[in-house]
């Protein structure tokens, strides 16, 4: 059975969907500087965005496994357990940077930028996700989902820049 990413890639309107306005790349794997996590656990590069941040899996197995995003600035953070979960928030949300605070007026406004430039937004999401078979969860669920990871992240998911043994800042300020 093919794995998601696979899918994904089987799937071009899926994946020109999550490229834009997902801002997520599966030919970015590769981090901008060298990192390890503090914990010691596995760290895996398997994506990445237009402005040099990576999606890295955690820990060992498969698509199940938590991931971190590290942005070029610095900063770090958990965002999902599980490749399905970060492809809910990149559908729904594709905005989430814009939502420090997870709230539904920070995703709004984030919503009417793009919705601006992209009317149909709705609509190809729609289809991308069908393709994947991922159903979708509610703005606030989303919302929610991404503070608990967040907050939930700890010492396990501290990522560390390797050439100074320095933490990085967290993504959201939690």
């Amino acid at each position: 059975m093919p794995t998601l990413l696979t899918r994904i890639g089987a799937h071009p309107e899926a994946a020109e969907f999550l490229r834009w306005p997902g801002d997520f790349e599966l030919d970015r794997a590769d981090h901008v500087e060298p990192v390890h996590l503090a914990s010691g656990a596995r760290l895996e590069g398997f994506a990445g965005d237009g402005t040099g941040g990576t999606f890295f899996f955690c820990g060992e197995g498969g698509d199940e496994r938590p991931i971190l995003y590290a942005d070029s600035e610095g900063s770090a953070g958990l965002i999902a357990v599980g490749l399905p979960e970060l492809l809910r928030l990149l559908f729904v949300l594709p905005w989430w940077r814009d939502c420090p605070s997870f709230t539904v007026a920070e995703s709004r406004a984030g919503a009417a930028e793009f919705l601006g430039d992209m009317p149909d937004l709705a609509d190809r999401r729609d289809r991308a996700a069908a393709a994947l078979e991922l159903d979708l969860p509610t703005e606030s669920e989303v919302l929610q989902r991404l503070r608990e990871r967040s907050v939930q992240a700890g010492q396990d998911y501290l990522l560390v820049l390797t050439s100074e043994g320095t933490v990085y800042e967290p993504l959201f300020g939690v």
